[in-house]
């Protein structure tokens, strides 16, 4: 049986009659009889009785249909799909970051991409940057922010953002009052910093060592949020990510800029054999908005 005559037999059941049939598909009448009468060759039996010179299913005929119908249903299913495939991809997105975006920039980004595909479904996970990477190597993450301390082998990479370190404290507490903190304003004072393989902790320490400055280290921490909530607690004073304390996200603290200037470098990595989609590019462009967008505070 040829598809193109299944399909006329279907659209003259739709439509009622062969002459609504030639319209709906675009085609002369004479070729919607020709198609009926091949199709009614190929099965064997009378599709349609012709009383008065309209056409009547037979009893085949509509038993005929109901299958027939089953069967553009699916191919109804298919184009849907197909339709879907073509503006969004694949249905699953998988996003891994970590701490200093991840609770932040990558919500709002999720939160704009879902508003725009909410029949993708969402995995993210918030980890330390080593796992970050490992998860994107494996294919396990579609998409993962990472510091640049990780080992860029296995993925693909490129710069995502590259901020400033702040210095963060209690409002109320005296180094508020300094426009810029340097190492020497940290002499003995407690000190909340970065775990000692973060790159952003290395020239940390350097910077000390220069300024000839022993800073007295009370916590010792993987995450610039977790600095920015214990120096709001008033546990100490920290150098975080200012991405974490953008837009008022921890209350309570006083914001400054570090002096000499300390950059975080936060990576976007893809796995090595990633195929570039439609729902992943709409990600990224929300991914990057939601950065653009992101006030930094020092007030």
């Amino acid at each position: 049986m040829n598809l193109r005559d299944i399909d006329v037999f279907r659209a003259i059941m739709q439509s009622g009659g062969a002459s609504n049939a030639a319209e709906l598909l675009g085609i002369s009448q004479p070729a919607v009889s020709r198609s009926l009468a091949a199709l009614e060759h190929d099965v064997g039996f009378r599709l349609f009785d012709r009383i008065k010179g309209r056409l009547t299913p037979t009893r085949e005929g509509q038993l005929f249909h109901q299958d027939v119908r089953a069967s553009f249903a699916g191919l109804d299913r298919l184009k849907q799909r197909a339709a879907q495939i073509r503006e969004v991809g694949e249905g699953t997105l998988n996003i891994a970051s970590l701490s200093a975006l991840g609770h932040g920039v990558v919500p709002r980004a999720i939160a704009a991409f879902a508003k725009k595909h909410p029949d993708v479904r969402v995995g993210y996970q918030v980890r330390t940057s080593n796992i970050v990477r490992d998860l994107v190597a494996s294919g396990r993450a579609d998409i993962g922010l990472a510091a640049d301390e990780i080992d860029t082998s296995g993925v693909l990479h490129s710069v995502f953002t590259t901020p400033r370190a702040v210095c963060v404290m209690p409002k109320a507490h005296p180094l508020a009052r300094l426009k810029t903190i340097a190492p020497s304003d940290l002499r003995d004072v407690p000190l909340l910093t970065l775990a000692p393989d973060d790159t952003v902790r290395v020239a940390m320490n350097k910077a000390f060592s220069d300024a000839g400055v022993y800073p007295r280290v009370v916590v010792e921490t993987p995450y610039s949020l977790s600095i920015a909530i214990l120096a709001a607690q008033g546990v100490g004073v920290g150098l975080c990510n200012p991405m974490t304390v953008a837009d008022n996200m921890v209350p309570g603290l006083a914001v400054r800029p570090f002096e000499p200037a300390i950059y975080f470098r936060t990576l976007i990595l893809r796995p090595a054999e990633s195929a570039s989609s439609v729902m992943l590019s709409d990600f990224l462009g929300e991914l990057y908005q939601a950065r653009n967008a992101l006030s930094l505070r020092t007030t």
